[in-house]
């Protein structure tokens, strides 16, 4: 386990290194011109091409992407060009209120989801079974951004019972633990959820029902074990496939929750990245689609370490 560890860790420098590389070329071939987001339109040539120079942007691109690239390894995501601020004083904040909501997200999503793919594989076939799936392929087919409009016309505006937009009172950024700040969180939290619900109750349901098939819990009720004593084994031999796919799940809610926290103005790294696309902030956009992938990077390895915890018949080389 430890040299598999030790491996996977070195995988991910090549993988973090392409990603950079990825992301670094993405943004500078994209149209527009970051120096818009500086100097007016209306600015003299040498007060551009001075501020040009000034980013390093008047440079060949393999130069500028080494420059990046060695100030990457030493914590240096560069500075906004836009507010002037380091990168990582806006990333960091937002990080943190992306986390709050994908991990109220997920837990709502993954509860009802095991929950309702549980008692479909169990009783495949029944009225229980059809509600289930129907539950599931309605959350994965509504979009997202529909769905968080809909809940704000209906919550915030016609009851007035839910805030719609901002992290806290007066639309602040700022997560606390009390009663007003969760309120801001129901709505997009609900919204974000749908989705990894509605994946979560079709594989569960998909594994439970294979696994009641199977010979070992036909020998179980043989024994005479019902009820909690099966429910115990099928939660077994099902956790390390459902562990995983919650943990894929867990990652896309961290990278795609951009238009939810758009239509909610959450302030996550959804909404910083599209306002960053608009104002065309390179560094910005480049400092926190690296962040995310080497998130998403860790989380398979954790869920990878996890599963092999919980089904040692799992051999990691």
């Amino acid at each position: 386990m430890f040299f598999y560890l030790i491996r996977r860790v070195l995988y991910a420098i090549p993988i973090a290194l392409a990603v950079g590389f990825v992301c670094f070329m993405l943004v500078q071939i994209a149209p527009g011109d970051p120096i818009n987001a500086i100097a007016p339109p209306d600015a003299p040539a040498d007060v551009v091409e001075s501020v040009r120079r000034d980013y390093g942007l008047d440079k060949p691109l393999a130069i500028q992407f080494g420059i990046w690239l060695m100030k990457v390894v030493q914590g240096d995501l560069g500075r906004s060009l836009a507010t002037g601020r380091p990168v990582w004083s806006d990333l960091s904040s937002a990080i943190s209120n992306t986390l709050t909501l994908a991990a109220f997200a997920s837990l709502i999503g993954f509860v009802i989801g095991a929950i309702l793919g549980g008692l479909a594989g169990t009783f495949r076939g029944s009225i229980i079974d059809r509600l289930a799936v129907t539950t599931a392929v309605a959350g994965v087919s509504i979009p997202h951004y529909w769905l968080g409009m809909v809940l704000v016309v209906i919550f915030s505006v016609q009851y007035n019972m839910l805030p719609a937009m901002g992290a806290g009172p007066g639309g602040s950024a700022d997560w606390v633990w009390d009663w007003e700040h969760f309120q801001h969180l129901i709505l997009p939290a609900v919204t974000l959820s749908v989705i990894p619900m509605g994946i979560v109750t079709r594989t569960v349901r998909g594994i439970v029902a294979e696994i009641m098939n199977q010979e070992f819990i036909t020998a179980l009720k043989g024994k005479g074990l019902t009820g909690w004593g099966v429910f115990g084994h099928v939660v077994k031999n099902a956790a390390p496939n459902v562990l995983a796919v919650m943990g894929l799940q867990l990652g896309y809610l961290m990278g795609g929750s951009i238009l939810v926290e758009t239509v909610f103005s959450w302030p996550g790294t959804g909404l910083l990245l599209n306002s960053a696309i608009f104002q065309r902030d390179l560094p910005v956009l480049q400092g926190t689609i690296l962040v995310l992938a080497m998130f998403f990077v860790i989380l398979n390895l954790l869920v990878d370490l996890m599963q092999t915890a919980l089904d040692p018949r799992i051999k990691r080389g």
